[in-house]
């Protein structure tokens, strides 16, 4: 792996988030969302925690997570410019994963605007920290395998709103998983939990990250951006 290719097309493709309104539309809707969320419960229902947050965030990023990835490798393939990316000594992990990290960097920065409501719920009272600590924990990695499944379904085709599609339809099925393990025999029930991401993001969320939900997120991370790799390899000469 070539850090300083990763660290060429992190830097790029930065540029090309805050170069156009997208980031700022993406940012401004998903600040909205949350928000409302939040003051909703701080003032109708008068109750000061990040529940509701992380309640309804793991289904936004459903959403979300495709938006932010969907043109990174598809916009390249149809513009043309992919072709010229890949003639250059780099390998395609190294520019997938530069990619992703852009991405991932901008849904830190996502995060990072929401930090704003632990602070007020510590002012108005007693929080959970670790609680807090935990859910933050939780959406990182759980919007780290989105962001990666959303590079996949880029790689997979040159039109942004069907990378789109297929992106939200993987990520869709990976959080309605648990719901579908309440319905199956048994002994299929405990590996369709398994590989649902709700249900190892409720378990870190709760404030218990058990090692084997995090290596089921960082799994996903690393199947995705590999099989994504996979794919523009295969396709970058079609």
């Amino acid at each position: 792996m070539n850090w300083n290719v990763v660290s060429a097309i992190w830097r790029r493709e930065i540029r090309s988030y805050f170069a156009s309104p997208s980031a700022y539309i993406v940012l401004s809707v998903f600040l909205l969302i949350t928000g409302w969320f939040f003051t909703l419960n701080l003032f109708k229902e008068n109750l000061a925690h990040m529940r509701s947050i992380f309640d309804i965030l793991p289904f936004l990023l459903v959403i979300f997570a495709p938006a932010i990835s969907m043109r990174l490798i598809s916009e390249e393939r149809k513009s043309g410019t992919l072709e010229l990316l890949v003639t250059m000594p780099v390998r395609d992990f190294d520019v997938i994963l530069g990619k992703f990290l852009a991405a991932y960097t901008l849904f830190a920065v996502a995060l990072l605007f929401t930090l704003v409501y632990p602070f007020t719920i510590m002012t108005l009272g007693d929080a959970e920290v670790g609680g807090i600590v935990a859910g933050y924990i939780a959406l990182f990695l759980l919007g780290g395998s989105y962001l990666a499944v959303g590079i996949l379904g880029s790689a997979l085709t040159e039109n942004q709103i069907v990378a789109f599609i297929l992106s939200f339809a993987l990520c869709a099925v990976l959080a309605i998983l648990v719901f579908a393990a309440i319905i199956v025999p048994a002994p299929v029930a405990d590996v369709v939990q398994y590989l649902s991401s709700t249900y190892h993001f409720s378990n870190i969320s709760r404030g218990v990250v058990d090692t084997r939900d995090v290596i089921y997120f960082l799994s996903l991370i690393f199947v995705s951006l590999l099989l994504a790799s996979r794919a523009m390899n295969q396709r970058k000469f079609l």
